[in-house]
């Protein structure tokens, strides 16, 4: 058993260990470049892609540097963003343009974005004139579009073949994917009209027209439609793979399943992200990079947290009267915080699923009403109770409790409304809610109970 089988076996959940690590990083010290393409080669493509990012950024220069160490298309397309831009630096123009042309076309055009304007004028020269024109092309359309994650590599032949002739042009033809499941039958103005799964084909005697066992019901995809939206379409209708089409209907390219899953997957990691305040964040940005984008977000929760203590401030004489006030604060203040994080929460899944529409709004405002309203008089009993047996006052249980209350119906409707409203203004909602949504329910909060305190004061 080689040293690497037996130690790449000590894998576990996917993360390289230690041991693994030192012995690939002591290979790139002695420049064994054999060892290090073969186990690279061995392993698929994500992992060898782990093994890198997890080295150190010394070794992992090293490496890339390396006369005689061949950096894989499909180990690089692997890489997150930020570990592509920083080999970028390494690599020459030379070597650029040789993995994008081993690249399929929508990983050749995601690597081809990452890379500064300059570069990419360089590097798009140097490439092959077919090559050059598919990427110009798509980086003609909208970051966000359909364009920009299908590949132009697909597998389409005239209705009016036989099964015998498809069979004969699959296997002399150079030019097809590497791997495809479905089969597009396209007209005389190269329009589809259908689909057959590559398995039906060889099962189907070679007499046989492609016409005949072809699939019309298909899901074409629009070349300017957003990338989410083509994931939701994916979804719903369990696709596999689609055709995508132009204005005039012509089949230009095609999405498959991992492409889309792709897209899922960032789609949902940046709403996650976005809603902490940290953009697309990934874990290996630098300490610097990483200070800079969580500043913006960090600076305007302090203006809103300033906006906070200034309603706290107006009731200073009523707070002096009734110390107690300050110390049941924070409870009302986390208690709509919290509820109104969980409404925005489902709000912007909603939203991203296209299950929020204008047709079922008012049955969920109704319905988040009334979940505030039953969360309110739950916890304004048990929040009553226990300010009752601590402070043995009536009248500041009865206080607490109505707060609580108007504070988890206003966390309700604005943890919906916000991210609706954003979503109206073209704005992401994703962005800004977090910080809307508790800075309200903060301000309402505070005015509710502290007004309410205020009134029992001085009445």
């Amino acid at each position: 058993m080689s040293l690497t089988k037996k130690i790449r076996d000590k894998k576990v959940n996917f993360e390289f260990n230690k041991e693994f690590i030192n012995v690939f990083s002591k290979k790139i010290k002695d420049n064994d470049t054999e060892f290090l393409n073969r186990t690279l080669k061995e392993q698929h493509p994500a992992d060898s892609a782990d093994l890198i990012e997890n080295l150190i950024p010394e070794n992992r220069s090293k490496l890339i540097e390396l006369e005689g160490f061949n950096l894989d298309p499909e180990i690089f397309i692997e890489l997150n963003e930020s570990i592509q831009t920083e080999i970028f630096i390494l690599l020459s123009t030379e070597s650029i343009v040789n993995i994008l042309k081993r690249s399929e076309s929508d990983n050749a055009l995601k690597i081809l974005e990452n890379l500064d304007e300059k570069k990419k004028s360089t590097v798009l020269a140097k490439l092959p004139p077919k090559d050059r024109f598919i990427l110009q092309e798509a980086l003609s359309y909208p970051e966000d579009s359909a364009a920009r994650i299908m590949q132009r590599e697909f597998t389409a032949i005239p209705s009016n073949w036989s099964v015998g002739q498809t069979i004969d042009y699959l296997r002399e033809n150079k030019d097809l994917p590497e791997e495809f499941l479905e089969i597009f039958i396209v007209d005389s103005n190269f329009k589809p009209i259908g689909t057959a799964p590559s398995s039906k084909v060889l099962r189907t005697a070679r007499e046989a027209k492609m016409n005949s066992i072809m699939n019309e019901m298909q899901v074409l995809i629009p070349v300017k439609m957003d990338k989410e939206e083509v994931g939701h379409i994916f979804e719903n209708y369990n696709l596999v793979s689609a055709g995508v089409v132009d204005k005039d209907n012509k089949l230009v390219g095609m999405i498959t399943g991992d492409d889309v899953f792709t897209v899922l997957k960032e789609e949902a990691e940046e709403d996650v992200l976005r809603l902490a305040g940290v953009g697309d964040e990934v874990i290996t940005d630098s300490i610097l990079k990483k200070t800079k984008r969580r500043f913006n977000w960090l600076l305007l929760n302090l203006f809103t947290a300033l906006l906070a203590t200034w309603v706290i401030s107006k009731f200073g004489a009523a707070i002096e009267q009734m110390v107690a006030l300050a110390f049941l604060m924070p409870i009302v203040a986390s208690m709509g915080g919290n509820a109104g994080m969980q409404t925005l929460a489902v709000t912007i899944r909603a939203l991203a699923t296209k299950e929020l529409s204008s047709g079922n709004f008012g049955k969920i405002i109704t319905k988040e009403f009334v979940i505030g309203i039953l969360n309110g008089i739950i916890f304004a009993i048990i929040t009553g109770i226990i300010v009752q047996l601590w402070f043995k006052e009536i009248n500041l249980s009865i206080l607490i409790a109505v707060a609580m209350i108007l504070n988890m119906i206003v966390a309700g409707l604005f943890g919906i409304l916000v991210p609706v409203s954003l979503k109206k203004f073209k704005i992401d909602p994703a962005i800004a809610s977090s910080v809307f949504v508790t800075t309200i329910t903060d301000v309402i909060g505070f005015l509710s109970f502290l007004g309410l305190g205020a009134y029992f004061i001085y009445n």
